[in-house]
Order: structure tokens, then C-alpha cells, then sequence
């Protein structure tokens, strides 16, 4: 008998047909009051609320959360700006956003074992069936019935109490703060797309993009012992603030009206190397940057997508023919939260510093509000609630 996928406790319909569940008043900042379930949520229209919502029960084999710490993702506010990414994951009702978290656990459920009230933890926001192909053979982030929380019509974990499998909940030592705990899930991407490009020491290695993800597949790649190093950017304090944190790392600004071509030439300038680079990790998703990427990769280079761009994009294909230039992709993670504590904990991958604002879980609106506002110089904004 095939074992039925998960469902979400709580989930969004039940929440939104209970009496419990309020959205309040725009522009109600509402006083801290730990019985209160508080928690942001996008909606059709472009609308983002603060809401109330159950308390949740832990059922077999779950622990529920308190939420300590929780990022802001492009996805979150993609889903928030645009109402959907892709034709399968559209905003049709009010829905909890947040899935880069960390917490205690404040609740354990019936049949849960390894884990008791107090325990630090970061959360995977993926929970698969654990019965198809993709997730016998380990590659679980391809699981047609995975339960993605903050993925329409799941609600995130960015709320004050959440109710999770145990199984798919990670203890972080004593030594990690809860904001690297959040931290952990966009490492768990960098390192995703490190392993799948294959990329080994000594490669030379170009960044494109250095937004949250770029910044931290820069320290990811740095500790694989990539080098050189460019990283790319339209921004230039983003460019500055990835010297501070690799000094060592080449820089190129990407100025408006400069084909890609030309941006590529600069790359190979920048890395010493004319026939090209042998990786490129698109952070991005835009067009125009991958474009740059494979014409800057060498002779059997790889260039591996981890950005969301648009649907149909353009690129030069007859120079990836005949430069054997090979085109990788990534959805999602499956197996990296176990590394990526790992690297954290023994002090190769140091993500303190990519936190740059931070806010309530209260002001949770304001968070948001920043994190799309490029005159705020945000690199990544955590939303964090000590509220006993």
C-alpha cells in the first residue's frame, strides 16, 4: 500500500475556515503576546498581511516550533509581488510565507523520539511522500507530492508556532545562533548546485549575481577551495560587500547597454584566464546573465542555473555547440542540511555577516518592505521573535 503524502497540519484551509484565523487591520502593529499565533502572509493582488492563527497540536511524529529566526527569500517575495513562480505555484488565497527558519521545539507529538522541549533546530521546508522513485533513489527534492511550506497553498514557517514532521527537523549545536540556523537553508542551495556542477578544487569558478544566494555560494565555494573567484553584480555595494567578505575575490560590474559578450570579456580579464573559466553558478535567473555565463566559460565548461528567471529565455546555443559548454539546472535540495551544519559549526562557512537587517515578527510587513527596496542596501532580512 503506497504511504499517503503528507499533510500539512493545520493547513490552509482548515486555518482559514477556523474562527481563530484574523487578518489584521493594514498598518496594525500589533503588541507582543506569545499566546498569539502571529504570522505573515501573501494574497492575491499583491496584498501581504499579518495575520492570527491557531496554536497548533503536534500530531504522530511531529514536534511543534517556536520560530526564533526566519529569512526572507526572493521567493517569498516574488509570490508576494507576482502572485505565482510558474504555472504550478500560484497565490489563489492567503498563505503563509517563510521557509528559510530555525527555532525550539516547544511541543513534542506521540511517537517522536531523539528530540524534547527546548531542543534548537533548524527546519527543512520540504517533506516528500518518502515512497516514490525520486525519494528512494535520494533525490527527494523531485517529489511530485513533496509538501513545500511557504509554496502555495501550504503556509510558511514564518509564524510564531509551527507544527513539523521531527524526521525533517535538524539539531544545530549550542555554538550556532538561531539566525545561522535560518541561514541554513540558502547554504543548502549553494551547496546543492556546488555538488552538482561538479566543482573541484583549484577550478576557477564565476559568480554571477551577489544577492543572498550569490554571497553565500561565494563562501561555499571559497571553502571547496575554488579560486579564481569572479563574482558579477549590477550593484556596486553588493560587489563591495563580497570583497568584504572574500577579499580575495575579483569583481566586475555589470553596466547597463554592455552586451553580454563584452561583460564575459571582462570575466576572463578579471580571472587571468583568456580561454575562459571552467564553472559558472548563475544566481540570477535573468537572461542576460546567463548569457554572460556561457560566454565566459571555456572549451567543455558548465554552466549551472541556480536562479528563477522568466519561462522561455534565449541563448546562444550554436557557441554552447561548439564549445561544448554544458547547461545545468537545480530545483531545489535534497541531502545538504547535515554538510551545511557541518561547515557551519566547524567554522569553514562563516554566514554571520550576511544578515543585515532585522526585525519583529511584529513588524514582519516592514521586513518585507525592505527586503524589495534596493535603497536599503539589504542583504538578507531575518524576521525573529524572542517573545517570552
Amino acid at each position: 500500500m503506497a504511504v499517503p503524502r503528507y499533510i500539512a497540519a493545520y493547513d490552509p484551509r482548515a486555518v482559514l475556515d477556523s474562527p481563530d484565523f484574523r487578518i489584521l487591520p493594514k498598518g496594525e502593529v500589533p503588541r507582543r503576546d506569545p499566546s498569539k499565533n502571529l504570522a505573515v502572509a501573501y494574497a492575491p493582488e499583491a496584498q501581504l498581511h499579518l495575520v492570527e492563527k491557531p496554536v497548533p497540536k503536534p500530531r504522530e511524529g511531529e514536534v511543534v516550533l517556536h520560530v526564533r529566526a526566519t529569512g526572507i527569500c526572493g521567493s517569498d517575495c516574488h509570490f508576494w509581488k507576482h502572485g505565482r513562480i510558474g504555472d504550478t505555484m500560484v497565490v489563489r488565497d492567503t498563505c503563509g510565507a517563510g521557509h528559510e527558519s530555525s527555532g525550539e521545539v516547544f511541543e513534542v507529538g506521540p511517537g517522536v523520539v531523539g528530540l524534547k522541549k527546548g531542543d534548537r533546530v533548524a527546519i527543512e521546508a520540504g517533506v516528500p511522500c518518502g515512497n516514490c522513485e525520486f525519494c528512494r533513489i535520494g533525490r527527494y527534492n523531485a517529489c511530485p507530492d513533496v509538501v513545500f511550506f511557504s509554496t502555495p497553498p501550504f503556509h510558511g514557517t514564518l509564524t510564531r508556532y509551527h507544527a513539523h514532521p521531527a524526521s525533517w527537523v535538524h539539531r544545530i549545536p549550542d555554538s550556532m545562533s538561531y539566525e545561522e540556523g535560518a541561514l541554513l537553508e540558502p547554504l543548502a542551495v549553494a551547496l546543492a548546485g556546488i555538488e552538482r556542477a561538479g566543482l573541484r578544487l583549484g577550478d576557477p569558478l564565476l559568480i554571477c549575481g551577489a544577492g543572498p544566494i550569490g554571497l553565500v555560494s561565494l563562501l561555499a565555494a571559497r571553502a571547496a577551495g575554488a579560486t579564481p573567484i569572479v563574482i558579477t553584480d549590477i550593484s556596486q555595494s553588493r560587489l563591495d560587500f563580497a570583497k568584504q567578505l572574500v577579499p580575495e575575490v575579483k569583481t566586475v560590474l555589470v553596466e547597463r547597454g554592455i552586451e553580454p559578450k563584452a561583460i564575459a570579456e571582462k570575466v576572463q580579464e578579471e580571472a587571468g584566464l583568456p580561454s575562459g573559466i571552467a564553472i559558472a553558478l548563475e544566481c540570477t535567473g535573468v537572461e542576460s546573465s546567463v548569457q554572460t555565463a556561457i560566454f565566459a566559460c571555456k572549451f567543455g565548461g558548465t554552466v549551472f542555473v541556480i536562479g528563477v528567471g522568466k519561462d522561455f529565455q534565449n541563448l546562444p546555443f550554436m557557441h554552447m555547440s561548439a564549445n561544448e559548454v554544458d547547461l545545468k539546472l537545480q530545483y531545489r535540495y535534497a541531502n545538504q542540511y547535515p554538510k551545511a551544519i557541518r561547515l557551519v559549526e566547524g567554522g569553514l562557512i562563516n554566514l554571520k555577516p550576511l544578515v543585515t537587517h532585522r526585525f519583529t515578527l511584529e513588524r514582519g510587513i516592514e521586513a518585507f518592505e525592505t527586503a524589495v527596496d534596493v535603497t536599503r542596501g539589504a542583504i538578507k532580512c531575518q524576521i525573529l521573535d524572542d517573545a517570552f
